[in-house]
């Protein structure tokens, strides 16, 4: 296990961080969230020139060939950026649910135009907010040798904006995927006003919407590997907020002065950021082992995700929390990136579920 990064991964970061702080400053990530699309479509086509959209997908697919690890450094990258972008929802649940599936004709169709940032995709598979092996209540049937989805999802990542929707539903012999693209008659897509305006949500409403089933030898078991893989990559977009966040509290812990000295010089602010370092660390190592089991010892990957999820979603809130008390008035601005933070880190933490169901899922894991 190595949770230290190679030259090769470093440069990566590097890149990508820099690409960042030129293209999506502070002022950058306002206007692209307050937008139409909701994210910077020259930012997205600039990180599928790099490479970065496709890491996880083979060459033979158009991918770069690379793996989880570096996925999770760009993840980092994004989520100390607070990166308005639908990476989440097409490089990791779209393209991850491509490749747990037996369809080699649909991965040859959306794969490299996924990977080159061409089209956008998203998986619709929660209901209400719940994931639901069975396929929950939106069913699929099929009708004159095509089939049909009716049903609701939501929420759904990047929902609004996305070109390409994998759908997992039931069928009267069992829950399957299929995949329905922009434009298809019976589709209706309303954008949901969530907590974090930096990530856009809608809700999908499929009226006998026309759709391609997707071949699976188990729809359910590739439904898990991409609600695993989902959950090591927001733990590392976690992380990377959760570093962010605490490097501008100590910043500010260090140029803000009161009664004549810097605010960080006093114990209770000094003990406070230690413990978001500390509490950093310990998310970095989490996130780092998760995104290593996911291209090493895939076995192990249901207890390192919900070992990630149990431990950032709130290590990360509470460094969020932190990072608003200690900038105090300013903390509270509309102005200041503190409510962003604040915003993102709670609404990540509920993402994939509550801290309860994966801390439940842990438990079950380990067999206490």
């Amino acid at each position: 296990m190595r949770l230290v990064l190679d030259p090769e991964q470093e440069e990566l970061r590097a890149t990508v961080r820099k690409v960042l702080a030129d293209r999506a400053p502070s002022a950058k990530v306002r206007e692209a969230m307050d937008s139409e699309d909701g994210f910077d479509r020259d930012l997205w086509r600039t990180l599928g020139d790099l490479g970065v959209l496709g890491l996880v997908v083979p060459e033979s697919f158009g991918g770069s060939g690379a793996g989880h690890v570096e996925r999770a450094v760009v993840l980092e990258e994004l989520g100390g950026a607070l990166t308005p972008a639908p990476f989440l929802a097409s490089a990791v649940l779209a393209t991850d649910a491509l490749l747990a599936l037996d369809d080699v004709g649909a991965g040859g169709d959306h794969l490299p135009r996924l990977a080159a940032g061409e089209l956008i995709g998203t998986v619709a598979a929660a209901e209400d907010g719940a994931w639901d092996l069975a396929g929950g209540a939106t069913t699929a049937a099929e009708r004159d040798g095509r089939w049909e989805l009716t049903g609701t999802k939501s929420p759904v990542l990047a929902g609004d904006c996305a070109d390409l929707v994998l759908v997992y539903a039931r069928t009267p012999a069992g829950p399957g995927w299929f995949a329905v693209e922009r434009g298809a008659p019976g589709v209706t897509r309303t954008t949901l006003t969530g907590l974090d305006p930096t990530r856009r949500l809608a809700r999908i409403d499929f009226d006998a919407a026309p759709a391609r089933r997707l071949i699976s030898a188990d729809p359910g078991a590739a439904l898990e590997t991409v609600t695993g893989l989902a959950a090591v990559a927001l733990a590392a977009e976690q992380a990377g907020g959760m570093r962010r966040a605490m490097e501008l509290t100590v910043d500010y812990a260090k140029a803000r002065v009161q009664f004549g000295r810097p605010i960080g010089s006093y114990q209770a602010v000094k003990h406070g950021c230690a413990d978001m370092y500390s509490a950093w660390e310990l998310a970095l190592s989490v996130a780092r082992y998760a995104a290593w089991t996911a291209d090493h010892d895939i076995a192990e990957l249901p207890t390192a995700a919900a070992l990630a999820r149990t431990y950032i979603g709130p290590a990360y809130f509470r460094t969020a929390t932190d990072m608003v008390q200690y900038h105090g008035g300013i903390g509270y601005t509309w102005e200041h990136d503190a409510h962003l933070y604040y915003k993102r880190a709670k609404s990540s933490e509920l993402l994939f579920g509550p801290p309860s169901e994966h801390r439940a899922r842990l438990a079950d894991q380990l067999q206490i």
